[in-house]
């Protein structure tokens, strides 16, 4: 839990900054906030791919860190900066060449179009530093370090909000929060709307990415690993084995990203009232579900620790007993959901018949809670032991086949003429069958792999 807590703020404060995107364009205009919400759609998934491949240097510092083996770290993490620059400035060229064919093929409108390809070119150019950001906060959690990513997201929150505030809304906004006694230069500044939403993320990310590289250069926190001093070429056998680790964690979290993405487009035609409640449900059990996943990506360090140490029993004990605080987690938020819907569920709208949907799917949001809880931290110990294909290929046949076609059977056509059309109970009862495949798999592959290591059939990986 020490580790995680600071996991999960960094983690709220990266989500802040989407929402007070959303909230300061829609303050603007309906048009800047759908090109937002239609350019956040296309550079996320982008970005989250990018995160889930650098995370798989965590277990490699993590073995590296507990086996007394940090000779090793640095040039793993030298090759994982490698792999961000390249990721970076990959992301960077889609978003500035393929959006608008993209765009073409949605059908969005053409001024919603126009605004939203601006916004993404903005937010290419800080593409590259938001990867380098994640390559070494993936390093700080390996050494169990995890504060640096938390007070270096407040810090980019800290630069997003006035920097939206001045891009969106320019010198008239100003002059409405400061008065008239502000220079006449200032007052005139142009207000960009949705781009100027998009140069505030990209300076955010820089600012991220660079007080990342100032705090891991300075601190004395990383002990005996001179991380900025003698830079390493690229080394095939390195970028191998950490594209060969965390390619399957980007490709898992893409899947997870795109059946939330698909199942809002299946929604989208059963009217607004059930879409409304659709997004509220989701954001709200989102935000509950930050806690789960950051325990499990605290777990990948503690497993990936232990088996460094050469503690294959002991790395098997950790596991397991983190697997119980996510149930105990799983506890928690249900207890939240009994006790604050209706409330919170008021703060997001006044709508009576939104209000009584929402309340139903967050109704069924309590029967996957375990299961959610389970599937994340399971996954996070078998990225403590490396095993990142199986939980690739789990996530797959879960999420996108359960999931997405079960869901999307049951919401559409009922159940082989027994069952109407349940519309979006469907969708949400297929969410619950494929989290719940996707915890039960994962555990029957942790209890595997942790025992064959255990009894030596599976040789520790040497980091």
């Amino acid at each position: 839990m020490r580790l995680a807590l600071p996991i999960c703020g960094a983690q709220l404060a990266q989500a802040g900054m989407s929402v007070v995107d959303v909230m300061m364009t829609g303050r603007l205009s309906a048009t800047d906030l759908a090109a937002v919400s239609v350019g956040s759609s296309l550079w996320l998934p982008l970005m989250l791919f990018m995160t889930g491949t650098l995370m798989g240097l965590t277990p490699i510092v993590a073995q590296l860190l507990g086996g007394g083996r940090t000779a090793g770290i640095r040039p793993s993490v030298h090759q994982a900066l490698w792999i961000a620059l390249v990721l970076g400035m990959i992301a960077a060229a889609l978003l500035w060449f393929t959006v608008m064919p993209v765009f073409r093929l949605m059908a969005v409108p053409e001024e919603v179009a126009g605004r939203a390809a601006a916004y993404l070119a903005a937010v290419a150019f800080g593409m590259p530093g938001v990867a380098l950001f994640q390559a070494l906060r993936a390093f700080s959690d390996g050494m169990n370090h995890t504060r640096p990513s938390l007070w270096i997201s407040l810090v980019g929150l800290g630069v997003n909000i006035p920097c939206n505030f001045v891009l969106i809304y320019g010198g008239e906004g100003l002059t409405g929060l400061f008065g008239d006694w502000l220079p006449g230069s200032v007052q005139g500044l142009q207000a960009l709307g949705a781009l100027g939403c998009g140069i505030a993320t990209a300076l955010s990310m820089w600012v991220m990415g660079l007080a990342m590289i100032a705090y891991t250069r300075r601190s004395r926190a990383y002990g005996d690993v001179a991380l900025w001093h003698s830079p390493t070429p690229p080394r095939w056998p390195l970028i191998g084995e950490l594209l060969h680790v965390g390619v399957p964690i980007g490709v898992a979290i893409f899947v997870e990203v795109t059946l939330f993405t698909l199942i809002a487009l299946f929604i989208a035609s059963l009217g607004e009232i059930t879409v409304a409640a659709h997004q509220v449900a989701l954001n709200y059990t989102s935000i509950l579900f930050m806690l789960p996943l950051s325990l499990g990506m605290a777990l990948t360090v503690r497993v990936g620790n232990t088996l460094g140490q050469g503690r294959p029993e002991a790395a098997r004990l950790v596991a397991w007993h983190g697997i119980l605080v996510a149930l105990a987690v799983a506890a928690l938020n249900n207890l939240l959901l009994w006790f604050s819907a209706e409330p919170v569920i008021g703060l997001y709208t006044h709508d009576s018949e939104v209000q009584r949907l929402t309340l139903t799917l967050v109704g069924l949001a309590m029967l996957y809670q375990v299961s959610d809880a389970l599937q994340v931290n399971l996954a996070g110990a078998l990225r403590g032991y490396k095993d990142t294909r199986i939980v690739m290929l789990i996530t797959l046949l879960a999420y996108w086949l359960v999931g997405l076609g079960g869901g999307h059977w049951l919401g559409a056509h009922g159940l082989f003429g027994w069952i109407d059309p349940l519309g979006v109970y469907g969708y949400w009862i297929g969410l619950i069958a494929g989290l719940t495949t996707a915890a039960v798999l994962l555990g029957e592959r942790l209890r595997r792999i942790s025992k064959a290591t255990t009894h030596g059939q599976i040789e520790i990986p040497a980091g």
